[in-house]
């Protein structure tokens, strides 16, 4: 009999996700951590007991093994894999869920390791494959991709006839103290905001260079914020899934220090992904950075501030223009008192774990590959109130 979860990973997100799914005990019954560092395990299994008293499983996994997964997933039996690992092991989960039979959920797109791109193409393909198996893979089940999703779907649901523009706003307005330091896995995070910005508009991708174009955004409690055009993985998925949008763009804050140090990084090679020599031995120098870069989770008990992620909508409502923006606000200080996380992996990791309980209720029942904006918002996004992430709704002129 299928029961339970069983959660990859052991980073930010899933330290989040794991206190969330114990705080949900009751609905998912049972939890395994696994993660190549049982360490990790080790750390966060003390926490949920000496938090909730409850006692969760640990094992030790290399995700990368899609072979030692499946017969892992097989002596678990879990009813639903939730993958908090890197997107670099998405591929490999996907095809174990398969082969046991086991419903999938992540929070971001795979990403080969030797290649500084992302895309949904590959997960895509697996649909048949899942609807065959008879269960269900959610993609982008965290907060962008994932609650954006689900904010787009609820305005097309509620408030639009027809939808038009989508603009995403993400700003991370935390303060750590360091002068240099990536907020998740510095991996993901450099190869993300160095590479082309890409946005889509009028049925065609249209390519700039990294953060060349900017804008400057108001964002409620925080305040003005250059922001700076990326290409993020949901506008792939949301340019089909959202019928007749002609343009959809994705905004991130940095700091003039942050941009400051990450081109003179990349000027000198430091933000490379193949191998090279160095005396003697081969490197990779973005996985030396890597090292030399603090650890995202060890600066969650330092950092102060908001975040403040939201979608801006505009389209038509019984024949008039309409413009929305949807959006949360979460504090780093109030996310590390809940989950000892910072407001980063808290707004990944909640939508991760509403995601799973989505599935697992049977409230989203889909047999095959889908991305979150593809089910009924409205559960979710009570869920959302309910679990920690509010979210407002602004009627813009």
């Amino acid at each position: 009999m299928q029961e339970g979860i069983l959660i990859i990973g052991a980073g930010g997100v899933s330290r989040v996700g794991v206190y969330k799914c114990a705080e949900n005990i009751d609905t998912f019954k049972k939890i395994t951590l696994v993660s190549r560092t049982l360490k990790k395990c080790e750390i966060i299994q003390k926490e949920i007991k000496d938090k909730y008293k409850i006692h969760i499983d640990i094992a030790k996994l290399d995700a990368d093994d899609s072979e030692a997964t499946y017969k892992l997933i097989e002596k678990i039996k879990p009813k639903i894999v939730l993958n908090l690992a890197l997107p670099f092991q998405d591929l490999s989960i996907m095809d174990a869920c398969i082969k046991a039979k086991v419903s999938y959920i992540d929070t971001a797109n795979y990403e080969p390791k030797d290649e500084a791109k992302f895309e949904y193409k590959l997960q895509w393909q697996k649909d048949k494959a899942f609807k065959d198996a008879g269960i269900c893979a959610l993609l982008g089940s965290g907060f962008d991709p994932g609650v954006t999703g689900v904010f787009c779907a609820y305005a097309q649901k509620h408030h639009f006839d027809e939808i038009f523009n989508i603009d995403i706003f993400d700003c991370n307005a935390g303060d750590n103290g360091h002068a240099f330091a990536t907020n998740f896995n510095p991996e993901i995070n450099l190869r993300e905001v160095s590479a082309k910005g890409r946005f889509w508009q009028e049925g065609k991708w249209i390519e700039t260079k990294p953060l060349e174009q900017k804008i400057i955004w108001d964002y409620p409690k925080i305040g003005k914020k250059a922001s700076y055009l990326l290409y993020h993985e949901e506008l792939e998925s949301l340019c089909k899934n959202i019928k007749g949008v002609k343009r959809i763009r994705f905004f991130m804050t940095f700091s003039d220090s942050y941009i400051t140090h990450m081109n003179c990084l990349q000027n000198v090679g430091m933000l490379g992904i193949k191998e090279i020599n160095h005396k003697g031995q081969k490197i990779i120098p973005l996985e030396f950075l890597k090292t030399l870069l603090p650890e995202p989770a060890s600066l969650a008990c330092k950092t102060k501030g908001l975040t403040n992620i939201g979608c801006v909508i505009e389209g038509k409502k019984d024949g008039k223009n309409k413009k929305i923006y949807i959006y949360n606000i979460c504090s780093h200080e109030e996310s590390f008192k809940k989950t000892n996380s910072g407001g980063v992996s808290f707004t990944t990791g909640v939508p991760a774990m509403i995601g799973l309980k989505m599935l697992y209720l049977g409230l989203w029942d889909k047999k095959g590959v889908f991305n979150i904006e593809e089910f009924d918002p409205d559960p979710f996004m009570d869920e959302l109130n309910t679990q920690g992430l509010p979210w407002q709704i602004k009627v813009m002129k």
